[in-house]
Order: C-alpha cells, then structure tokens, then sequence
C-alpha cells in the first residue's frame, strides 16, 4: 500500500520553518529528502518545491521523493487541481510523468482545496513504514493532517512512468 500523507500549516512559510527544524535532527531522518514543500502566498500564487533528486534513490530513477513529486506534478499539470504553479528544485521535469493519470480521491481533494491563500505544506507519499515515522516526527509540530492511501493502479502508473 502506497500512502500519501500531508501537513497543511497556515502561514505562506510555516511549513518552510518546519522542514528546517525538521532537517537540524541528528540523527538525520531517512525520509527527509523526500519531502516537498508547498506553498501559497497571500496573492495567491503557488510553489512546490522537492529536493528528490538529491538523494541516491532519487538520481537512481526511483524513490519516494520522485513519486511524490511525480504525485504533485499530476495535481499541479495543466487542468490539475493544482494548475498554474511554480514548481522548483527538480519538480518541473515531473509534469509529463502524469499527464495520463487522473486521480479521483476526495483526500487529495481536500488537499488541494487547503491550500487557501497564505498556507504552506509538507507532503510525503511512501509505504507504512515511511509514512508512520514521518506522521510521529511532523504530527507534533501542528498542521491539519490530511491522508489517504493511493489507488494500485495509479500507483504502478507513476511507477513505470519514472522507470521510463
């Protein structure tokens, strides 16, 4: 089961203050660099960034921040719920790896319809394992938590998709 798990935070650079917190932790958590960063100005105006590529796993084609990045590029792709960002690090070239792939989950719905005018976020997808660590690490700093697990196919779509 794939999971998709995010922190919603009011304020434009909460989650950003979080993520820095959060990378100070020795030991380093083993998910860290599979993290994206999202964020919406009072304007309005969106960014999502990831630093997936900069872990081995992510340079190797494959790794949960690849997938959530990929997972982020569908709801940011033209006619996404998340259309019109500006996405940074390495998320731009995730775009196309999910033109073809439409998701019908209410909680990525809520997740979209949260990020409201000077909000910020920080979104994991991964397996249990990953995504129950992170949930005990991010839960305690606050955030509207919103979860779901992500549908098989959907799922093997991304995957070979980033194989490709």
């Amino acid at each position: 089961m794939v999971g998709f798990v995010a922190y919603v935070f009011d304020g434009k650079r909460t989650a950003a203050k979080a993520l820095d917190t959060l990378e100070d932790n020795v030991p380093v958590y083993e998910w860290i660099d599979n993290i994206a960063l999202v964020s919406k100005s009072k304007h309005g105006h969106l960014n999502i960034r990831s630093t997936w590529a900069q872990d081995d796993m992510g340079a190797a084609g494959f790794g949960w921040g690849a997938f959530t990045g990929a997972l982020l590029g569908m709801l940011a792709g033209p006619g996404g719920a998340l259309a019109g960002a500006a996405l940074g690090g390495s998320m731009g070239g995730m775009m196309g790896v999910t033109a073809d792939i439409a998701f019908d989950d209410p909680a990525l719905d809520d997740f979209t319809n949260s990020l409201t005018k000077d909000t910020s976020a920080l979104v994991l997808a991964g397996d249990d394992d990953v995504l129950a660590d992170y949930e005990g690490v991010v839960g305690p700093l606050g955030g509207k938590l919103i979860k779901t697990n992500l549908n098989e196919d959907d799922v093997k779509k991304i995957k070979k998709a980033l194989k490709d």
